[in-house]
């Protein structure tokens, strides 16, 4: 059995959280054969990957967003669209519920040109509509390229050659589900989705934020991607996610609780379950195994930090990760500066994570967004207790779901929250006995719930499923 992978901004362009379990994913079932189908920002990018891929990957198809804005008219004649497939397309314009096994037809079949339609006198017509009835005092231009950069990736992506598999397997929504859908309606083969964070929800929570959206547009970005989202929870066999409260998410966005699945992330326990501690010299020492990215929200961990070392002079903060934005990682660096905070904090880029640990005390994760993060379970299984913001699935990794009466692990503080981050990175810096007290409470958590070998196998299930025939029934 093939597997198709399809995957948009992580694997194996670049270092990082779903990055790692993608790669440790594939190395785990040796025995089936996985192709990569994988969407990049920018064609420079091509070839170029940061992993070895495992011998079990036998190939790789790339498409790149920023070649859809090379797209030039064809010059062919004026293509003539049907009613359905006109109805389709007025309902991706409106970011409503297209026919999307119409437009796959369109693009796939008819090989129309992207540009044909974007520059019809149809597209023109409908544009002119959405402007005179939701953005009469906005000028046209604004609204015309607001519409072309939402809805050109999509043409190009529809029309994008289709790798053969016996399944598609998305692991997001958004562009890598519009993907994944269309490759199992050209190949009549089944779709399963396994999502690490709500893919909609993040992308809300950063047009919100985002200033390259014009305010007035940004409920229009926001649909759009839930837009995207309902493509394929309407079409997957299976739809899997990492803890219930996800799942429920997934639910209430539409999709069909009879194939949602929750399957946990695992780590390779035995990889730091002897890992020793560091031994106690006077200095706290705390890791944040992070990459620099503003969703990470590594400035409030600074500002937390800053206060942290007014009270608490013996502390020193190690941040380990590479860089996703050369923006922010600059402004970051830059607020060191202006803390004062050059001697105690301590960039370390990318390291071997297991040669680290010997030397914290606890770790740290700021995110403003998360779904089960790998850092926590590996910090845990190290015998490191955390302090994390309440995001995704860190309250139930560090107190225990329903059910676990094994204590608490470390503290939990809201999103974007220094003075809390702060206190509760002094509680932790307060008492070695309760560091080394949680430490071991989140190993034994790791140990009972979160092995890799637990998670491989339920993962195994979906592919059974497939194989046997399920998703036809």
């Amino acid at each position: 059995m093939k597997i198709c992978l399809v995957l948009e901004g992580s694997y194996p362009y670049v270092h990082g959280g779903v990055s790692t379990w993608m790669h440790q994913y594939i190395q785990g079932m040796p025995d089936v054969e996985f192709c990569l189908w994988v969407i990049g920002a920018e064609a420079k990018q091509r070839g170029k990957f940061v992993y070895e891929l495992p011998e079990n990957v036998t190939g790789v198809t790339e498409v790149f967003l920023d070649d859809a804005l090379r797209i030039e008219d064809d010059g062919k004649r004026r293509v003539h669209f049907s009613g359905r497939e006109l109805e389709a397309l007025k309902e991706l314009m409106d970011c409503g519920h297209p026919d999307w096994e119409c437009l796959f037809d369109l693009y796939q079949k008819r090989h129309v040109n992207p540009m044909s339609f974007l520059k019809s006198e149809y597209a023109l017509d409908l544009l002119t509509g959405i402007c005179l009835q939701e953005y009469p005092y906005i000028p046209f231009a604004d609204t015309f390229h607001t519409m072309r950069s939402m809805l050109l990736p999509v043409l190009y992506l529809m029309g994008s050659p289709v790798p053969e598999a016996d399944a598609y397997h998305a692991i997001c929504t958004g562009y890598g589900g519009l993907l994944a859908i269309l490759g199992g309606y050209i190949n009549k083969k089944p779709v399963l989705l396994s999502e690490h964070g709500i893919y909609s929800r993040e992308r809300e929570e950063e047009i919100i934020r985002a200033d390259w959206v014009t305010p007035t547009f940004k409920s229009r970005w926001i649909q759009f991607y839930y837009m995207l989202s309902d493509a394929i929870y309407k079409r997957a066999f299976r739809v899997t996610s990492l803890f219930g409260r996800a799942s429920g998410t997934q639910i209430e966005m539409g999709c069909d609780p009879s194939i949602c699945r929750v399957i946990s992330n695992g780590v390779r326990f035995e990889n730091f379950c002897s890992l020793p501690l560091k031994e106690d010299d006077g200095m706290i020492d705390i890791g944040a195994v992070v990459r620099f990215a503003p969703i990470k929200d590594i400035k409030t961990m600074l500002y937390a930090f800053f206060e942290l070392s007014s009270r608490v002079p013996n502390v020193r903060l190690h941040i380990m990760g590479g860089v996703d934005d050369e923006d922010y990682a600059r402004e970051c660096r830059e607020l060191i500066e202006q803390l004062h905070l050059s001697e105690n904090v301590i960039l370390t880029g990318r390291v071997m994570i297991t040669e680290y640990f010997p030397k914290l005390d606890f770790t740290i994760l700021t995110s403003i967004s998360e779904g089960q993060p790998l850092s926590i379970l590996e910090s845990f299984s190290a015998r490191l207790p955390v302090v994390a913001t309440d995001v995704g699935c860190c309250r139930e990794l560090i107190f225990g779901e329903k059910g676990d009466a094994l204590g608490s692990a470390g503290y939990c503080v809201p999103p974007m929250h220094r003075q809390a981050l702060a206190d509760a990175m002094e509680k932790m810096c307060s008492s070695r006995t309760a560091r080394l007290e949680m430490g071991k409470i989140g190993q034994k958590r790791v140990e009972m719930y979160y092995r890799h070998g637990q998670m491989i196998e339920k993962y195994r299930q979906l592919y059974i499923d497939v194989e046997a025939g399920l998703w036809q029934a």
